[in-house]
């Protein structure tokens, strides 16, 4: 497709899918705290999780305030590709390999979803947005959305050694909370939707969590390869744990549409991976369960207020498909940045539209993403769907 700037923003695509790796740790520990074997556990993690304190009016007077309340219940669920875990401690070369990130010494954001819970009793919906998507970025400028935290951080860390702080895990989780904040100002301005809560997971927990699970099945029309994510395929159905799994996910470079198939390989993993929690004999197995808790241990963090418990209430559809599930309305997936980077440009009255229209909206939906429908999925075996 051409880089066109002045065409209009195509309608968002309503995928009716679940969604990426951050929700599945959301999503297991709703399935745990469901049941009363899991109940003591889930105290456990609720517990034991690492907390960051973001969200709230801006601590500069050159950053917007966050908009008003619209009657939703907003949460930002974000995967990152961290190199660290969540106390700031390097992880090992040997696990870098094998989460394929030992090349890159930035930080970027791979999964951002806003998940919308009316408070009128509406369905919640989950809106995934592209990580080339080009935005304004606090304090000035433009940038790929993935890149926010990473620079932020950057910023912050540079700062802080300038201070003379040499504490190298105190530096890590300070920076980071300057690169969440930048994040989440960032996704505030650019659909005008105020983030109520914030969940985070590294590749660490993702890995984990699919360690814990014994796999995950998928399934793709063609076979597939990128050396860059690792993905190596063959057409068919697979069952991916770790690192395969993680190839699975992230993988953008030799699919139709890139960024926004990468999408739906998210949302069908989490479809398959949650089935598999509520279905598999999870919850009745003390082996996988302390496995699946001590992943969210080491991997999830949220801020203060977020009560998982009351979460799991609030959101009982979500484990049960009572969801919807759509991307932002894009211009293109095939733009260029003024320093010639690739990157999806979006109309952001036409996001902040659309983000609106789904704050109490029983029901609702679009026309095509750009860059084309998604080719007709099928079904390998129930609640397996076929993907690119």
């Amino acid at each position: 497709m051409d880089d066109d700037a002045g065409r209009k923003p195509a309608g968002a695509r309503s995928i009716p899918r679940r969604v990426g790796l951050s929700l599945l740790a959301l999503l297991s520990v709703i399935a745990l705290a469901a049941t009363g074997y899991a109940y003591l556990t889930y105290h456990e993690v609720q517990s034991d999780l690492r907390t960051t304190d973001i969200l709230g009016e801006p601590d500069t007077p050159d950053v917007k305030p966050p908009p008003a309340d619209d009657g939703a219940e907003d949460i930002l669920l974000v995967g990152v590709d961290a190199r660290t875990d969540m106390q700031g401690n390097p992880l090992p070369l040997s696990m870098l390999r094998t989460l394929r990130t030992e090349q890159s010494g930035t930080i970027n954001t791979d999964t951002l979803i806003v998940l919308r819970v009316p408070r009128n009793g509406a369905k919640p919906t989950a809106i995934s947005i592209p990580r080339d998507t080009y935005v304004d970025i606090p304090h000035g400028g433009q940038a790929k959305i993935n890149s926010v935290y990473g620079m932020a951080k950057a910023t912050a860390a540079a700062q802080l050694h300038a201070t003379g702080r040499r504490d190298a895990a105190g530096i890590e989780r300070d920076s980071d909370q300057a690169g969440r904040k930048a994040l989440v100002q960032t996704i505030q301005n650019l659909t005008q939707v105020r983030i109520d809560h914030y969940a985070e997971v590294n590749l660490l927990g993702f890995y984990l969590i699919t360690e814990a699970l014994g796999g995950v099945d998928v399934c793709l029309n063609h076979a597939t390869e990128d050396k860059d994510s690792g993905a190596d395929f063959t057409a068919g159905r697979h069952t991916v744990t770790g690192a395969e799994a993680l190839s699975f996910v992230r993988q953008r470079k030799n699919l139709p549409r890139g960024d926004l198939d990468r999408i739906v390989r998210q949302q069908v993993f989490l479809g398959s991976a949650l089935n598999k929690v509520l279905s598999g004999g999870v919850l009745t197995n003390p082996a996988t369960l302390g496995q699946l808790t001590d992943a969210l241990r080491r991997s999830l963090v949220l801020d203060p207020g977020f009560d998982l418990l009351q979460f799991a209430d609030k959101a009982k559809g979500l484990a049960s498909g009572d969801m919807r599930f759509e991307t932002i309305p894009v211009i293109t997936i095939n733009g260029r940045s003024p320093d010639g980077q690739s990157i999806v440009q979006v109309d952001p009255h036409a996001v902040q539209q659309f983000a609106a229209g789904l704050a109490g909206r029983a029901s609702g939906g679009g026309g095509a993403a750009a860059g084309g429908l998604v080719p007709a999925a099928h079904s390998a075996r129930p609640n397996v769907t076929c993907v690119n």
